[in-house]
């Protein structure tokens, strides 16, 4: 049997998993991590926690499937994506907490950038849109604001990494300073039609070059982990950005095909081929995960607080005492009864791009309960990710393409049911589960896997796709664009 091992670092967990050469999960391993709130909208990790959490996953899962490293064929890794680490080339070790996604510190340095007009020049070579979310002024940041970094830049003894950079170089022992292409076009750094690293961008944010990690296809050898760490030397074949790498695990490989990743954020990607595209509809473009130096493109639309609203009602609210809970909840009533949560607790992605936009529950009446606050969180989910599913199709059908007709969905949340059927509902098409919804991290391992030889073509790999369940809409066309435009009276009011 042939084993694959993927490492898949997000943001509210490390974990691996070990699959086989059909994609089946034989173990996996997780630890939580934790976040770090230094001030309102600042978000960070801890580097050093997350190389930790990540190797001992992957020791667990080894030990729990009841193989060695020996035993693996390749390592593939996914990681969240645009969180920033600066660290010392000699030492490994960070001059400062990660910077995460999530993070809106770097809105000054945006708001200068839109303001000397480089936002369309921006937009044109990397395809996104100038906002916080990105590595770019992230590390910006860190090179202004830790005192003697920029000295050490200059002085060629610091590196820059988004996370599979840093897993990377931790697992080399600091062999190899790499990233792939889907990683390195969340930076803003990153000319997506040339797949190299932008000297126009890095002089308009003051970055030296020398900081930056060489780049390679998502799918390529980018060295061995250390034999130390896991027992043996195991090749690094496969790494891709997580939203990125969940598309390729959803085997959307061929233009139109679009799938929404229900994580900490909700992230709906839909392929696009060899065609960049620029949206009209508020979101952005990226590079997909690439098997070859031929770039290849997505449209994408990102939903900052997606799970992570459950959380909020079990930590903040304490509504429920385990996310687990949230389905049954929110089941006590028939419906949300009128009540509309905006989780906009760090502003608001995709469409909207409102990065002053705050959480707000309205619709509030003194029938109102916990459990119709609890269904409204969980229909936010839907409602946001309907948002960029509506956007995506008017821009398909712009370019000529046809309106999406289904969207395959993956990550934790997606395991809800009421959830599911309530985004078929405000879709109007099919919502389809996979069979193995980790299809993050499967991502990975079928990078690493093609890299190594397991697998001969991306057409292999469709055919090992398998759905679940297939949620069809029940509801009138007529009743889910009420419910919409409901949905965007409350957003309007989020921003005073």
């Amino acid at each position: 049997m042939t084993y694959l091992l993927a490492i898949d670092q997000g943001t509210s967990s490390s974990r691996s998993i070990v699959f086989d050469e059909r994609g089946s999960i034989l173990a996996q391993a997780q630890q939580e991590l934790t976040q770090i709130y230094p001030r309102p909208g600042w978000v960070e990790h801890d580097p050093m926690e997350i190389w930790r959490t990540q190797l001992a996953t992957a020791r667990d899962a080894l030990a729990k499937a009841g193989i060695g490293a020996r035993d693996v064929r390749a390592l593939g890794i996914t990681n969240q994506r645009e969180t920033t680490v600066l660290w010392n080339r000699r030492t490994g070790l960070p001059l400062h907490n990660a910077i995460v996604w999530q993070d809106r510190r770097a809105e000054p340095t945006c708001v200068e950038l839109r303001a000397r007009g480089l936002a369309p020049k921006i937009q044109a070579k990397t395809g996104l849109l100038v906002d916080a979310y990105f590595s770019g002024t992230k590390l910006k940041w860190l090179l202004d604001q830790v005192p003697g970094a920029r000295q050490q830049a200059a002085n060629g003894e610091l590196a820059f990494g988004t996370i599979d950079s840093w897993l990377i170089w931790q697992l080399t022992h600091g062999a190899v300073h790499a990233t792939d292409v889907s990683n390195a076009s969340r930076t803003m750094l990153f000319n997506v039609h040339s797949n190299q690293w932008d000297d126009e961008l890095l002089q308009a944010l003051d970055i030296p070059a020398s900081l930056l990690p060489a780049i390679k296809p998502s799918s390529a050898l980018f060295g061995e982990v250390d034999a130390d760490l896991l027992g043996a030397a195991v090749p690094i074949g496969g790494v891709a950005g997580d939203q990125q790498s969940a598309l390729f695990g959803q085997a959307c490989f061929k233009p139109g095909m679009v799938k929404n990743t229900y994580g900490t954020g909700c992230f709906m990607l839909m392929h696009t081929g060899q065609r960049f595209q620029t949206s009209s509809n508020g979101l952005i473009t990226t590079s997909a995960a690439q098997t070859t130096p031929q770039p290849e493109f997505a449209m994408e639309g990102s939903v900052f607080v997606g799970g992570a609203v459950v959380q909020w009602l079990r930590d903040g609210l304490r509504a429920i005492p385990s996310s687990a809970e949230v389905q049954a909840l929110a089941e006590s009533v028939p419906d949300a009864g009128g009540v509309i949560v905006v989780p906009a607790f760090t502003g608001l992605g995709a469409p909207y791009w409102k990065p002053d936009a705050r959480g707000s529950i309205t619709g509030l009446s003194r029938g109102s309960t916990l459990a119709h606050i609890a269904r409204a969180a969980l229909e936010s989910i839907a409602f946001q990710s309907a948002a960029l599913l509506q956007a995506m199709s008017r821009d398909a059908v712009q370019a000529g393409a046809a309106a999406v007709a289904e969207l395959r969905v993956d990550g934790g949340a997606c395991v809800n049911n009421l959830l599911m059927q309530f985004q078929a509902d405000l879709l109007g098409i099919p919502v389809v589960r996979p069979a193995v919804i980790e299809t993050t991290a499967l991502g990975a391992a079928y990078l690493a896997g093609l890299a190594t030889g397991v697998y001969q073509s991306t057409d292999e790999l469709s055919a090992l796709w398998q759905a679940e369940r297939r949620f069809l809409p029940t509801m009138s066309p007529a009743r889910a664009a009420e419910l919409m435009e409901r949905w965007e009276h409350a957003v309007r009011q989020t921003v005073l």
